[in-house]
């Protein structure tokens, strides 16, 4: 049996169908906004990329906790 993706990073596969970038574009373009707050970052995202709240939280989220080191 295999472990299905859990959390964040079982949004990715759509993520990456439905906006048509890798998540390792949108995890750069998260790096290298000027904002470092959660929902400062996920608003960005659906105004300035027209991702939806759930994709955009579940970037910002993957994304926060990787540069932390959690």
């Amino acid at each position: 049996m295999t472990d299905a993706v859990k959390g964040p990073a079982s949004y990715f596969p759509s993520i990456e169908k439905k906006y048509g970038r890798s998540i390792s574009e949108w995890k750069d373009l998260i790096r290298s906004s000027p904002l470092t707050k959660h929902m400062e970052l996920v608003s960005w995202l659906k105004s300035e990329h027209g991702l939806g709240h759930g994709h955009a939280n579940a970037l910002v989220a993957h994304t926060l906790a990787e540069n932390s080191g959690q």
